[in-house]
């Protein structure tokens, strides 16, 4: 997988992977307890299982950060993972508290909080980095922990969008490059369902992204649908993702095990 992973990368200088993010402050209520905890067949964590994988990926794109979102749980990570590493990748981000997050954390009526305020929190982070003219060309991936699907096998799923995205605009009209232009998230979608919590999202998004969440907005749908690019689901991940009930997660489990 690695080796797949790799040729993708030397075959698109323009598409780049800035960091990833890994969604895992979700309140968890009919699971019963914090997704990132749970334990696979293997006796791995579910959040080591995502931060192994992403460890991988960020080796072979420049030491891409890690970032763990979990709404200030404090969830740890296994440190065998990332021993011998002096420059670990792997940090702990808090979510972005906007001035409309503030003004309602009195009101115990108004939910706070989501997943857009730790992909903002993630976007944020990797900007500080990156130059302006790179923004367009330079992706953060995200991935949440109702998820089996490994982080590596994600990054080649939809990078390969987006080198056919290129290829496309390389050789189609005027009209089909600026329709592919304004695609600034890119998610797998299957027969019913947008998943937009396992995607890419352009780091030229967040200014968009800060305003909208400044402005009240906390539905993920809502700000994406505009600018985003759907991916097939492959076939054998129909059951890794989406479990939110102990039979649900030991279904994915069996699922995984069958790959």
């Amino acid at each position: 997988m690695i080796d797949a992973v790799n040729r993708l990368n030397s075959s698109t200088g323009l598409d780049s992977l800035a960091g990833i993010v890994i969604l895992a402050g979700g309140a968890s209520s009919r699971m019963g307890t914090p997704k990132a905890t749970l334990t696979l067949p293997t006796g791995e964590r579910l959040l080591d299982y995502h931060v192994r994988h992403a460890l991988a990926l960020s080796m072979i794109n420049n030491n891409a950060p890690i970032m763990i979102a979990d709404n200030g749980r404090g969830f740890d990570v296994d440190l065998a993972l990332d021993n011998g590493n002096p420059q670990t990748p792997i940090i702990h981000i808090t979510d972005y508290d906007s001035v409309d997050t503030q003004s309602q954390t009195s009101n115990a009526n108004i939910k706070t909080g989501g997943a857009l305020v730790a992909i903002e929190s993630a976007l944020q982070e990797v900007n500080e980095s990156v130059t302006l003219r790179h923004k367009q060309s330079s992706w953060l991936l995200v991935i949440s922990c109702d998820s089996l699907i490994p982080v590596t096998d994600l990054w080649q799923k939809l990078q390969c969008s987006l080198i056919q995205a290129n290829d496309s605009q390389a050789t189609e009209n005027q009209t089909i490059e600026s329709q592919t232009a304004d695609k600034k998230v890119i998610c797998l979608i299957d027969d019913s369902h947008l998943y937009p919590l396992l995607g890419l999202y352009q780091l030229s998004v967040e200014a968009d992204l800060k305003a909208y969440i400044d402005s009240g907005g906390r539905r993920v749908m809502q700000f994406i649908k505009p600018i985003v690019q759907a991916v097939p689901f492959e076939k054998n991940w129909q059951h890794l993702t989406n479990f939110n009930t102990p039979e649900e997660f030991k279904r994915a489990c069996a699922s995984l095990s069958d790959l």
